[in-house]
């Protein structure tokens, strides 16, 4: 038995032999039989070049870091700083550099465990698309100076120029029954949209540097500007005027001006930040149907208040409450703490109070959180580190995003009172002015001097009727004279 099957195996062998060694003018005949096209991945002798060839050319495989979008309105960062150097270890977790928003300097952070290998964006690069390849690095234990710089893929637009057709001839179809072309697909960020729309241009005539071929704001611009510098069609020649029938006895009272000369004029860049700011100041006013109320406020008896905490070093600002009351009106009128979404009113369960501040690189409005549950000594210690985090352009994405009701107050800067653009997707914006010293007439008929101030709510009038805003000025009032209400603790 044990011969029998030693024997058909060296048969075997000598048939798969006798297959393999065929001469030579046979191979060749068969050639183009076997040469039949096959996947590299199916083929050991195919996948074993391939891989060589991989790990020869492309060095060691690197880990891409891109930039990130760090709050939902960024189309674009700068990149301030690098905290890590080529080659210095990075941890999940680790800060790899500092990039500027649209709202303040954020740290961002590695999501991997590696070396940092390339810096391909270096510091002071500004308008860094999202998405864009900023960096490279490569995992542990393999050579960061072998890693291989991907090519950019080149954005290709999504629209091209379609053929000019010919003119008809007696031979062709009728237009009806001709095959026709389908439009490309275009691809608009929201503001290229809006500015395309508003100045009613083709957005096939724009030109897409985004990523995937999406057509930008600036390429909107471009367009705008492109559409612009074609001179408008010649008028047709005035008829001549007539003579006037008597000439005057005196000279004009006034010259027409001379234009400006050209250049004269300097043109300043628009910063991420200031960009923002006229987008959703656009959006607000033309979006967000604004009503106005107007109230006037005693505050001697916060100046009382604040006077006595002084004495116990307790230091807190008329702002703080201010902030205060707002927070306890919001919480005693849940009606006006609410916001507008796309499906309507929408009630929250939240009063997170925004707080204007102005600084060098626009208005920012850090966020105090849970403002009706904390007391005045808290309110004043996190406003002042918030404001001075925004002045220095440190706030981080959840200081600043999620307010339910806004304050803005420029009594400070000498303005008596004004009226404030909503912040959307909030109902209200209570515009604080200065506070004066004014007489007035006691109870007991007697003059007497106040500390007055008057504060101005914008609602949405979608969310807040004239009557609901007047009963929360009023409550607001209310919590503002009397400090009692509201203890220095929650």
């Amino acid at each position: 038995m044990a011969a029998s099957m030693r024997l058909g195996r060296r048969t075997l062998f000598t048939a798969l032999r006798a297959l393999t060694q065929t001469p030579a003018g046979l191979q060749s005949s068969f050639r183009p039989l076997r040469e039949s096209p096959r996947t590299a991945g199916w083929s050991r002798s195919a996948a074993r070049p391939l891989y060589q060839s991989c790990r020869a050319r492309a060095g060691v495989c690197p880990l891409k870091v891109q930039m990130p979008a760090l709050s939902p309105t960024m189309e674009e960062g700068n990149i301030v700083k690098w905290l890590k150097k080529e080659g210095e270890d990075v941890a999940a977790g680790d800060a790899l550099c500092e990039i500027e928003t649209d709202k303040a300097v954020v740290v961002m952070e590695s999501n991997e465990d590696g070396v940092l290998a390339r810096i391909l964006v270096q510091e002071g690069s500004r308008g860094v698309r999202l998405g864009t390849l900023i960096a490279l690095m490569v995992s542990e234990g393999e050579d960061w100076k072998q890693v291989e710089i991907p090519a950019l893929e080149p954005v290709t637009p999504p629209t091209a120029a379609l053929p000019t057709a010919a003119p008809p001839t007696a031979g062709s179809a009728p237009p009806a029954l001709r095959q026709s072309v389908p439009t490309p697909l275009l691809r608009l960020s929201p503001a290229a949209r809006h500015i395309l729309d508003t100045h009613g241009l083709d957005p096939h005539q724009a030109t897409a540097s985004g990523p995937r071929g999406i057509i930008t704001k600036e390429d909107a611009l471009n367009l705008l500007s492109k559409a612009s510098a074609v001179p408008p069609p010649a008028a047709a020649p005035a008829p001549p005027a007539a003579p006037p029938a008597a000439r005057p006895t005196h000279p004009p009272a006034s010259a027409p001006a001379r234009p400006a000369a050209p250049g004269t004029f300097t043109e300043i860049p628009a910063s991420s930040v200031r960009r923002i700011i006229a987008q959703r100041l656009t959006q607000s006013k033309t979006t967000i149907p604004h009503t106005y109320a107007c109230i006037h406020c005693d505050i001697s008896g916060v100046m009382r208040v604040r006077k006595r905490l002084a004495e116990e070093n307790i230091k807190v600002s008329v702002n703080d409450f201010i902030i205060k009351a707002a927070a306890v009106s919001l919480r005693e009128l849940p009606a006006v703490n609410v916001s507008w979404s796309a499906d309507g009113p929408q009630p929250l369960g939240f009063i997170h109070i925004s707080m204007a501040v102005a600084t060098d690189r626009g208005l920012i409005t850090p966020i105090i959180r849970d403002a009706a549950d904390k007391g005045l000594q808290e309110i004043s210690s996190t406003a002042k580190a918030l404001a001075q985090k925004a002045r220095d352009g440190k706030l981080l994405p959840e200081e600043y995003q999620g307010g339910s009701f806004s304050v803005s107050n420029l009594g400070m800067f000498g303005i008596s009172e004004f009226s404030a653009v909503i912040n959307p997707p909030q109902a209200c914006i209570l515009a604080v002015g200065g506070s004066r010293t004014e007489l007035s007439l006691s109870a007991e008929d007697t003059l007497q001097t106040q500390h007055t101030l008057t504060v101005t709510l914008s609602s949405d009038a979608r969310l807040v009727d004239d009557e609901l805003a007047s009963r929360f000025l009023e409550t607001f009032r209310l919590n503002l004279e009397r400090p009692e209400r509201m203890s220095l603790q929650a």
